[in-house]
């Protein structure tokens, strides 16, 4: 299955025109969605977009680009909206050490909570980890142990020393519009190395373009063609790529494919 693991079709550079790029990632073969909030008032919205949207899921966190304008009891919200068994995954959350005017100390203890949260919770969780890899997995070996709660490392850009400590705590690592770009060599070569069964694919819209569309919003149906890029830098066919990394995916979050309406597979 084609699955887009990272977009954020709530976002409003989508308002005009939501249905219409919703139907162009159906025609694109997209079967699956998944939309992460960032702060409190997009939990709302990303749980009211997969109603009666069987194929998109939704995730809650609070990204860290957002904790300091946070309140506490928008983490006491998070905690008791957790319990929606329709919740795939806490995220995204994680560190950015990029953005230089949000307290790293503020950052660390937003996530380490959140992570405290997916573990009362059994979720997994849907990192962002730019120029912060090193200190995540201190984290999450610090909360999980060497179990980690799996889930996905979004826009991986990191060392494969690096993807290997994710990939040892249960991660895949998620792949979308950057390495699309030829002069993106480290990255390429590193989607190359990786095991097949780490690799997972996303396009974080309307952010991140790929190479192609570059001067473009970008949107969910991008990843088929991105899909059909990762294959050829590995050398496979499009659908072996395309049903192996839809598989990485229900595996990491398996309430994608739990039965029943709202998650038919």
């Amino acid at each position: 299955m084609l699955i887009d693991t990272h977009c954020h079709l709530d976002a409003s550079g989508f308002d005009a025109d939501r249905a219409a790029v919703l139907a162009r990632a159906r025609a694109a073969g997209v079967g699956r969605i998944v939309l992460p909030a960032v702060d409190r008032a997009s939990f709302t919205r990303v749980r009211e977009l997969c109603v009666d949207a069987p194929d998109l899921r939704f995730a809650l966190g609070i990204h860290p680009l957002y904790v300091a304008a946070a309140t506490p009891g928008d983490f006491t919200s998070l905690g008791e909206q957790l319990s929606d068994p329709e919740v795939v995954a806490v995220g995204e959350i994680g560190l950015d050490f990029f953005v230089k005017d949000i307290d790293p100390l503020l950052q660390e203890a937003c996530f380490v909570r959140q992570l405290e949260f997916a573990r009362d919770h059994d979720l997994p969780v849907l990192l962002h980890v730019r120029r912060s890899q090193d200190r995540i997995l201190k984290h999450l070996r610090t909360v999980f142990g060497p179990r980690g709660p799996g889930g996905i490392a979004h826009a991986f850009n990191g060392s494969r020393q690096q993807a290997d400590a994710f990939i040892k705590l249960g991660f895949v690592l998620g792949f979308g519009g950057a390495v699309t770009w030829a002069r993106a060599l480290n990255l390429r070569r590193l989607v190359t190395e990786l095991p097949l069964d780490a690799i997972v694919l996303e396009t974080d819209a309307p952010d991140m373009p790929p190479e192609f569309a570059a001067r473009e919003r970008n949107e969910p149906a991008n990843v088929e063609r991105i899909a059909r890029i990762i294959a050829g830098i590995r050398g496979l066919a499009p659908d072996e790529l395309v049903r192996a990394t839809g598989e990485n995916a229900l595996r990491v979050l398996p309430r994608m494919a739990l039965p029943g309406a709202a998650y038919s597979v």
